[in-house]
């Protein structure tokens, strides 16, 4: 083995010297991805005071424990924007890790939406055409989510979700 790195045996993983090979704590995020009448999609902006303050997101949260992904999603934006999700497709769920966690993110399409969107939380909002989100200061926990929406969008333009409101 090599004086850089050890091997653990249970888990086959490559340990940096110093470093535990506890588990993460996990959390699970539920994160939707609305789109207005020109199929602009909607991201917000995290407020002073949190984590990675100022890089943009979807709109979404942490579920309850043992909260169903859909019912989590329903709750966060009718939370978070004051829309009522009526239903989704989930898109994408993967995992992310931090230094100190792994965050199981599970990103939906929201195809049917009532209301207005305001921002409840204080949070700046923006519409970014699906083609410009790899411009934005997305967080990088959000990348694959990115990464998927433009390969839907390249492989089923026509497809896009109707327009909530």
């Amino acid at each position: 083995m090599g004086r850089l790195r050890k091997r653990t045996e249970a888990a086959g993983a490559s340990v940096a010297p110093g470093m535990t090979n506890r588990p993460l704590p996990e959390i699970e995020v539920v994160a939707g991805a609305l789109f207005d009448a020109r199929e602009q999609v909607l991201i917000a902006q995290r407020p002073p005071g949190k984590v990675l303050a100022g890089r943009w997101e979807f709109p979404g949260g942490k579920l309850h424990a043992g909260e169903d992904p859909f019912a989590g999603l329903v709750r966060e934006l009718g939370e978070e924007l004051g829309v009522t999700v009526r239903t989704g497709e989930r898109l994408i769920r993967y995992a992310h890790d931090y230094p100190e966690r792994r965050v199981w993110l599970d990103m939906w399409i929201v195809t049917a939406w009532h209301g207005t969107i305001r921002a409840l939380e204080g949070q700046a909002l923006r519409w970014v055409a699906v083609d410009a989100l790899p411009g934005e200061d997305i967080l990088e926990a959000d990348q694959p989510i990115v990464e998927s929406l433009l390969l839907r969008r390249s492989t089923n333009a026509a497809a896009m979700p109707p327009v909530g409101g």
